[in-house]
């Protein structure tokens, strides 16, 4: 079987790292965490006209149609150069949301608006530093009004819309369900987090009495989410391959260039052991993020093993590399000229926007014992 990407793919990931290479250069990013706009607003603009809000979007609701490998090229190049736009927030998880659980009057309503970038969405489910569950989600939904706190929200500030995890009924699974909320409605204030990646917003969002509406069927939202977060799970892993990747491509020229007691430092055995290993972690992630890839192609019953999967060993290459990355610049990796820092900032920050590592470890065991025992 072959899981590697046709010509037309490899030409579009050629295209996307052209662009993203005059219209997000380093400066971009340091921009933002200079403490600028709390995203790249030019840039967001030329993606979405780009096309690439719209990539997985049918056609027959403003999309192009093209599927979830075009966007999985798209991904790893944003990446690569960790643009500080709220794309996975919105195209990963808001408009995914939308696809999977969406009325056909909804998906005519947010969708064109999604694939255009005119809408910006988000997805709240956390409320507080743990994993959520269906014990922690404390906010209600009842006579189609919002009401609790969510935090922290991935691009809660830049957001128009969000996806809403809510309480539907008394206890269990079947006791939550998702709504849609309008974030610059009444009822709804949005709080600026700090945090150790200022180019990735995230917000404290608080709902008194926000309007909002029911997307997919009441009791389902437990089960959604997971849907949901399979899919943004794998195209967040091509985004951290492709994170990891710069960092391996950085550590490498500058061992090279770098000179000590005569000799390149990556003539020394402890940094060739460093760029071996981050070669050997990001190649293993690639693996695992193809198959996860062609799993959401196709609908592939293995999806959601798959994900986990791709999401585990992303997670653990990116970590690796950004931190490699920096021990191979020495001194100077720590300091804030340096670019290290913004690929270590990136890959804590991904590593726990769709739950940490132990959430989809567990995850995994759980896939596979179910299917060794059917």
């Amino acid at each position: 079987m072959n899981f590697d990407f046709s010509d037309d793919q490899k030409e579009l990931r050629e295209q996307a790292k052209r662009f993203l290479k005059d219209k997000c250069p380093p400066k971009t990013v340091r921009a933002i965490l200079d403490g600028g706009d709390s995203y790249d607003r030019a840039l967001w603009k030329s993606v979405a006209e780009m096309g690439w809000t719209a990539t997985a979007i049918p056609e027959e609701y403003g999309g192009l149609g093209l599927g979830y490998l075009e966007l999985c090229v798209i991904a790893e190049e944003l990446g690569n150069a960790v643009a500080p736009i709220p794309f996975a927030s919105s195209v990963y998880l808001a408009t995914e949301a939308i696809l999977v659980a969406g009325s056909e009057e909804q998906k005519q309503k947010y969708l064109p608006k999604l694939a255009s970038g005119e809408l910006i969405g988000t997805f709240a489910t956390s409320e507080g530093a743990n994993a959520a569950t269906p014990k922690t989600i404390k906010t209600t939904f009842k006579g189609g009004k919002l009401d609790g706190k969510k935090e922290p929200v991935a691009d809660g500030a830049n957001a128009d819309i969000a996806i809403v995890l809510v309480r539907t009924g008394d206890s269990g699974e079947r006791s939550l369900s998702l709504a849609i909320v309008d974030l610059k409605a009444s009822g709804v204030t949005v709080e600026n987090l700090r945090t150790f990646d200022p180019t990735r917003n995230q917000a404290a969002v608080t709902f008194a009495g926000a309007p909002a509406e029911a997307l997919g069927a009441t009791g389902e939202g437990w089960d959604l989410t997971r849907q949901i977060l399979d899919r943004a799970a794998i195209l967040l892993a091509f985004e951290q391959v492709g994170g990891s990747d710069a960092c391996l491509a950085m550590a490498k020229d500058y061992a090279l260039n770098r000179y000590a007691f005569g000799r390149q430092i990556a003539s020394y055995q402890a940094i060739k052991h460093k760029l071996a290993d981050m070669y050997v972690n990001t190649e293993i992630a690639r693996s695992n993020a193809y198959y996860a890839a062609w799993a959401l192609a196709t609908g592939a019953a293995e999806l959601p093993e798959a994900a986990a999967g791709a999401r585990i060993a992303a997670t653990q290459a990116y970590d690796y590399a950004s931190r490699e990355n920096l021990q191979t610049h020495g001194g100077m990796g720590y300091t804030w000229e340096l670019d290290c820092q913004l690929y270590y900032r990136r890959a804590k920050n991904d590593g726990l926007a769709l739950g940490a590592q132990r959430v989809w470890k567990e995850k995994l065991v759980t896939q596979l014992e179910r299917k060794n025992a059917a």
